[in-house]
């Protein structure tokens, strides 16, 4: 992958958003809104103050309406459309808080709405793989992890990062069976990836804030692991000693490891991650080791057997 530093042109004035959005979306958006009391409508407007970014991508873009119409997002149903179709009237994104813990000399929290007032958002445009063999590129709106994380002053304990997504059935309706997933969703990095400068908090993509599909109001973006790891809708951060458990690696450690970094020469046992499909697109393209971010992450792993270590 090629950093470069974005012309001067704000990020979102480069392809905007209203070119990849349907007439009728907008109407019956607008509409959904007009409903909505206005404290949530004020929640919803676009993301001010979005700084140019370092991080850019020569791939198109994928349209917004499939980023916000083809999600996993289990805790809302199993299929592609389910979560567009049911967070939207369910997940109460506002207010919402987020806690951080552990192994850390300040633990607090800190509310959504406060963090994007007092952080320097900027957009981000990254790859994104799923592990299913489908990718998506995605402007991103957030901040790096790692500044938030060190402002809760992590001590020599915190070797790893444990997040931790709201557990409210009534809200996430598949939570109320732990029969096959063992609820809340989990998930955790390494204290050094957590650290690294694509490590990425986000609240918001095509210059708006997220989504209810797409983990709103604050999800985790991880661009050189798939997707899965990139947690949703996060209640929790803690600074832990030991690797904390994740869902998938819980339910399947043999098809999910704990790093899951992209890697084409490690097939899932149920299919081949050599390839993947690009939304919007016919033909399947070749998976790039670590997604394309060889260059920025491939130190962390140095001297790991990173098929044994998958």
């Amino acid at each position: 992958m090629i950093i470069r530093q974005a012309p001067d042109l704000h990020g979102s004035e480069i392809t905007p958003r209203s070119a990849y959005v349907s007439r009728r979306g907008l109407m019956v958006g607008a509409l959904a809104l007009a409903a909505l009391p206005s404290t949530v409508r004020r929640a919803e407007a676009a993301l001010p103050n979005v700084a140019k970014s370092p991080f850019v991508l020569d791939d198109k873009r994928t349209p917004l309406e499939d980023i916000t119409h083809y999600n996993n997002f289990y805790e809302f149903g199993m299929d592609k459309d389910q979560p567009a179709k049911r967070a939207p009237g369910r997940l109460r994104t506002r207010p919402w808080t987020v806690r951080v813990e552990g192994e850390c000399g300040k633990p607090g929290t800190f509310d959504v709405d406060d963090f994007i007032r007092r952080s320097a958002l900027e957009e981000r445009v990254y790859r994104h793989r799923c592990v299913e063999a489908w990718s998506m590129v995605i402007p991103w709106v957030g901040v790096p992890l790692g500044p938030v994380l060190q402002r809760f002053d992590p001590n020599s304990r915190a070797r790893f990062v444990a997040f931790q997504t709201l557990f409210d059935p009534q809200q996430m309706p598949e939570e109320s069976s732990r029969l096959i997933y063992p609820w809340p969703y989990t998930e955790g990095l390494r204290i050094d990836e957590a650290m690294n400068p694509l490590a990425f908090l986000a609240v918001g993509l095509y210059g708006d804030i997220l989504a209810p599909q797409n983990g709103a109001p604050i999800r985790l973006v991880t661009p050189w692991k798939y997707g899965f790891k990139s947690i949703k809708s996060i209640v929790s951060i803690r600074f832990v000693e030991q690797q904390p458990p994740t869902l998938w690696n819980t339910v399947a450690p043999s098809e999910y490891g704990f790093y899951s970094n992209v890697n084409p020469t490690v097939d899932h046992p149920r299919w081949s991650q050599a390839k993947e499909r690009r939304i919007g697109e016919f033909f399947r393209r070749p998976t790039l080791m670590f997604n394309g971010y060889g260059e920025q992450v491939a130190g962390l792993y140095t001297g790991m057997d990173l098929k044994k270590y998958f």
